[in-house]
């Protein structure tokens, strides 16, 4: 079983990832581990990734879902802004992907980007984010109004429920 925490930045994403891979006892990975040096040298620099700087990115980490899949699921931190991404993050897979979608209001997240140091996003690059994301319906919706701890406690009890939840019909 596989999660991504996804969101845009400031949402809590990797705090709430390692959270829950500590409680489901699985490995935790964060996707801007494996950007190149070429985009992360781009975002330092205020400017937004586009398609095609994700494409390559975007297709390691399906490689690598697909991997850690095989050896028991893992937990991913990944923006997953567009449904076009999340799609590519879940075609090397062949169980479906649970997305737990982080969300919240626009103050929140550039208080928490601008309380960050030495990360190279800036707050000046939330508002292309916002205007690049699409809200995936299918996402188990959670505010970031909750604390990390609190979050992580409604994604495992929604997943007691239904352990089908967050996961794409028709995968």
């Amino acid at each position: 079983m596989s999660f991504i925490v996804m969101g845009v930045s400031g949402c809590g994403k990797t705090t709430v990832g390692e959270l829950l891979a500590k409680k489901l006892n699985l490995p935790f990975y964060d996707a801007d581990d494996f950007h190149s040096q070429a985009n992360i040298d781009k975002m330092a620099h205020g400017t937004p990734l586009t398609d095609e700087d994700r494409s390559s990115w975007l297709a390691t980490l399906a490689t690598k879902l697909g991997e850690w899949e095989k050896a028991g699921g893992a937990i991913l931190a990944c923006s997953a802004l567009k449904e076009k991404y999340r799609d590519t993050l879940q075609s090397k897979s062949t169980e479906p992907l649970h997305w737990v979608f982080l969300d919240g209001p626009k103050e929140l997240l550039l208080e928490r980007i601008s309380g960050r140091k030495g990360h190279y996003m800036h707050s000046n690059m939330l508002d292309s984010q916002l205007a690049t994301l699409e809200r995936p319906a299918y996402a188990l919706r959670l505010s970031i109004t909750s604390t990390p701890e609190e979050l992580m406690n409604q994604i495992a009890t929604a997943l007691e429920k239904d352990p089908t939840v967050g996961t794409k019909p028709g995968v």
